[in-house]
C-alpha cells in the first residue's frame, strides 16, 4: 500500500501545484540577482504549502466522521473546482498577459507564502477527499510526501526562471491542464464508489 499511496502522492502534488511551478518561476525571475532571493521563496513556500495541508488534514479528517455513503461525494467538489477553473480560463482566453512589475527587493517570504495559501484553495479541495479515504497513515505519507516535493518544487522553479522556453509553455497550457486534471480527480472519487 505504501509504494501506491506515494505514486499516487507524487502524481497529486504535481497536478495539484503546476500553477504554483510557475508563479514560483516567476518569483525567481523577479528577484534574480538579488541576495537571499532562494532563501526567501523557498521559507514562503513551504509557510504557504504547510498552510494548505494543516487545512485540508484537519479537514480530511473531519470528514472522516461522515459515513462511508457520503465519502464518495466528496468528490463533487474537485469536479466543482475544476469545472469552475474551465470557466474561468474560457472567459478569460482573449486575455493579454501583462509583464509584472518588478520589485526593487524581490520576493518576501512572507507575500510567496500568502499567495501559495491562497492559490491553494484548490489544492484543499482535491486533498480533502483524499486524506479523507486514506486514513491516518495513508494522510502522513501524503503529507511527507508532499512537503518533500515542496523543495523539488522551489529548486524546479528556480531552473526554470532560467529556461524561458519552458516557463512559457507553462504560461499557455497550465489554464488547460489544471482543469482537466481537477475534473478527473472529482470523477475518479466519485467512481471509486
Amino acid at each position: 500500500m505504501s509504494a501506491a499511496v506515494i505514486g499516487q502522492a507524487i502524481g497529486l502534488f504535481a497536478v495539484t501545484n503546476v500553477d504554483d511551478l510557475l508563479l514560483l518561476a516567476l518569483y525567481f525571475a523577479q528577484g534574480s540577482g538579488r541576495p537571499h532571493t532562494a532563501h526567501a521563496i523557498a521559507l514562503g513556500q513551504y509557510l504557504g504549502f504547510a498552510g494548505i495541508l494543516a487545512v485540508a488534514v484537519a479537514a480530511g479528517f473531519g470528514a472522516g466522521l461522515l459515513p462511508d455513503a457520503v465519502l464518495p461525494w466528496l468528490g463533487l467538489l474537485p469536479l466543482a473546482l475544476g469545472v469552475k477553473a474551465a470557466v474561468q480560463s474560457w472567459r478569460h482566453r482573449h486575455d493579454d498577459e501583462g509583464e509584472s512589475e518588478r520589485r526593487q527587493n524581490g520576493p518576501r517570504a512572507l507575500e510567496v507564502a500568502a499567495v501559495t495559501f491562497a492559490n491553494g484553495g484548490d489544492n484543499i479541495g482535491v486533498y480533502v477527499p483524499v486524506f479523507a479515504t486514506a486514513g491516518a497513515s495513508g494522510t502522513a505519507v501524503y503529507a511527507t510526501v508532499f512537503l518533500v516535493l515542496v523543495g523539488v518544487w522551489v529548486a524546479a522553479g528556480r531552473f526554470l526562471a532560467t529556461r524561458p522556453v519552458i516557463a512559457r509553455a507553462l504560461s499557455r497550457w497550465g489554464h488547460i491542464v489544471l482543469p482537466v486534471v481537477l475534473i478527473g480527480v472529482g470523477l475518479l472519487i466519485l467512481l471509486e464508489a
